[in-house]
């Protein structure tokens, strides 16, 4: 075999996917994520983007124990900053560490990342991990490593306005005997990776995970909602992250008068439902138009949630407003 067979010619992993599928990039024009301007706060320092690296032998590239929050950021304040500051630390515990930076620093660190790569409205991505200094299943001497980045990023979904399409996913989220489910760790993120690789491989946004009981659970980085004859309903979160994005719709739900229901689901179910929205601090409160094989039309509820989810974020309302004069006619 000549030289010239034996150099590898690398292929695109997904060549049928548009740029606009791509989630890493949402907008047209992807950028690598490891080649940009701008500034990362890295163990305490502030460090170039491009600069901002680590070893190929940390421990949480190999054994998937790296810990982090997905946040959003509305004309300069950081939404629930404390909460996901004291999950991530949550997390770690959960997890057999440490976070070193305390919840209060990390909040500021937050708005001192945004400042220096001048952004009000963007994304955040507040993570920690163990180090490279041991490896092998135990890493009882690595250290713990915290990182705060940030960039714009507009709607997690291209088709967000009109619904999202969505098919079943192959996988199902663990019972919480098995793994730290109530942990936003890297490591059980590979099943959505998978689920979410496939879908959007078939013509899908995104991909519904049942529970290991077969219970309707999640999708794959975002909590669902249905609802039928304006009650809405929604997973029981004992398996899966009851996030914070959901928490604060359930409590718009309720200032505005909706019954909500927590419950567990059956796919059997899907069919007997109106309307289908899906929540998270990437998706925001995105309508859903089919999901696994089942056609919903948002309407006024999903619609109004929406937008008091939007105002609410920018603190143009408040929930004791909602509360106030906003019961549902």
């Amino acid at each position: 075999m000549g030289e010239q067979d034996a150099k590898l010619k690398l292929q695109p992993l997904i060549p049928a996917l548009s740029k606009d599928l791509i989630m890493a990039a949402p907008s047209t024009s992807f950028v690598p994520y490891d080649d940009r301007d701008g500034w990362i706060w890295l163990d305490g320092k502030m460090v170039p983007w491009r600069d901002a690296k680590i070893h190929v032998l940390t421990h949480s590239l190999h054994y998937g124990s790296c810990v982090f929050e997905g946040e959003r950021a509305y004309e300069g304040k950081v939404f629930r900053s404390n909460d996901h500051s004291k999950r991530l630390h949550k997390s770690a515990e959960l997890v057999g560490y440490k976070c070193p930076v305390p919840v209060d620093e990390l909040d500021r660190i937050k708005l001192e990342v945004m400042n220096k790569n001048g952004l009000e409205d963007c994304y955040i991505r507040a993570f920690s991990w163990r180090g490279s200094e041991m490896m092998g299943v135990s890493a009882q001497q690595a250290s713990i490593r915290t990182c705060v980045a940030v960039w714009f990023w507009g709607n997690y979904f291209a088709d967000k306005t009109k619904g999202i399409r969505v098919t079943m996913s192959d996988w199902r989220r663990p019972a919480p005997d098995t793994i730290p489910s109530a942990a936003k760790a890297a490591g059980l993120y590979m099943i959505c990776t998978m689920s979410k690789h496939k879908a959007e491989a078939e013509g899908f946004s995104d991909a519904l995970m049942l529970d290991y009981r077969g219970f309707v659970a999640e999708l794959t980085g975002a909590n669902v909602f249905l609802i039928r004859d304006g009650a809405i309903h929604t997973p029981t979160p004992d398996c899966f992250l009851n996030g914070l994005t959901r928490q604060t719709v359930i409590e718009l739900a309720r200032a505005r008068g909706f019954e909500v229901i927590e419950r567990h689901i059956t796919p059997d179910e899907l069919s007997t439902f109106s309307e289908c929205f899906i929540t998270g601090s990437a998706a925001e409160v995105t309508p859903v138009a089919e999901m696994a094989g089942h056609h919903y039309k948002p309407g006024n509820i999903t619609g109004t949630l929406a937008d008091d989810y939007s105002l609410l974020v920018r603190n143009k309302i408040t929930l004791e407003q909602v509360r106030a004069g906003s019961k549902v006619a």
